[in-house]
Order: C-alpha cells, then structure tokens, then sequence
C-alpha cells in the first residue's frame, strides 16, 4: 500500500467537488471549508493535483497582472512562495515545492535590491468569485529600475521553465507533469514583459 500525504486548500464557493485520486473522494465544502487533496508519495501523483498547481499560477499571473507594475515582480515572487509552502512535504511534488521556493526566493530577493523606498511595502487583496491576499507585504522595484529588473525576474522563470522541462522521463509520468508546470511558470514572464 502507498503512503498518502495529505494538501489542504480553503474554498472560497460553495459546491460538491468530486476528485478522482488514488482513491475516490468525495465532499462538500461550504464557503470557507476544507477539502483535502490526498497526493500519493512514490507513484507520481495525480493530474488534479497538477492542475491545482497549474491553476494557480494562471491566478497568480492575473492577481499580480491587476497591481501597478512596481509590485508585480515581488507579487509573482509572493504567489509562487505561497504555491511551493501549499505543496505537502513527503510527496512526488517535493522537487517542484524546492524548485518553486527557489524561483519565489530569487524573485523577492531582486525586487528587495532593487526597492523603491517611496512607495509603500504593502498587502493586497482582490474581492470576487475567488477572492485571493498575499501572505507577506509586497516591495515595489524603482520605476528607473523596472525594466531590468524584470528582464532579470524574466530569467529567473525562463531557468525555472528550463529546469521542470529537464526532468529526464520515467514510467510515473513525471515528466508530463512538470512540463505541464514549466508551461505555466513560462506563460507568466508575458505580464512582466507587458509593464
């Protein structure tokens, strides 16, 4: 029998989610309950599991899209630090949680040097269908700064992409999932190109 590690989201709608993992589960989760993803350790996990993680980072990219465009290098750093802490220990995602806390490191590092003491560190929050908040305030990077800061952010991702994208092929399917995660940290470097 495989071990099971257990992943906790918190659901912002009401509803009945039905997930086919290594075992049936079943819940219904009010506003604000809690669902658990069960991530089996040793077989590689399931694509749901994937698509949360993949799901994320496209609200990640639309959450830090909305910010002026001082923020958005930290907020990505931000949102994929929170993406890597949700991922469980124990399981067939622990080299994408390192690879994630890696990428969410670099990024916040190079905003903080490069930050513009005139605007305020700050925390934000969206309202709507899915609200979300960062968990650290964010830094905002010097407007004479922004640019190369973000060919640089722009760097850390493509590494980040380049590194999912390596991961050698086995009979698990790991490397569909990581290609499917590389692809998704990739199709965040068009917001910082859009600033």
């Amino acid at each position: 029998m495989k071990p099971f590690s257990r992943f906790s989201i918190t659901l912002m709608a009401a509803g009945a989610i039905v997930l086919p993992l290594p075992t049936l589960v079943h819940a219904q989760a009010p506003v604000g309950g809690v669902v658990t993803f069960v991530v089996p350790a040793g077989g590689f996990g399931s694509s749901r599991f994937t698509d949360v993680i993949v799901g994320s980072l496209s609200a990640a990219s639309k959450f830090c899209g909305a910010l002026d465009s001082a923020y958005r290098v930290d907020c990505l750093a931000e949102r994929i630090g929170k993406m890597a802490a949700d991922i469980p220990e124990d399981t067939d995602y622990e080299e994408i949680k390192d690879v994630l806390n890696q990428t969410s490191q670099d990024m916040a590092n190079l905003a903080r040097r490069n930050r513009d003491s005139s605007k305020p560190r700050q925390n934000v929050s969206t309202g709507g269908s899915s609200p979300q908040a960062t968990t650290r305030p964010l830094t905002a990077v010097r407007a004479e700064s922004q640019a190369s800061v973000n060919q640089q952010a722009e760097a850390i991702l493509q590494n980040t992409e380049t590194l999912l994208l390596r991961t050698p092929d086995d009979d698990t399917g790991k490397k569909l999932h990581y290609t499917r995660i590389a692809e998704a940290i990739g199709s965040n470097k068009t917001l910082l190109r859009s600033t």
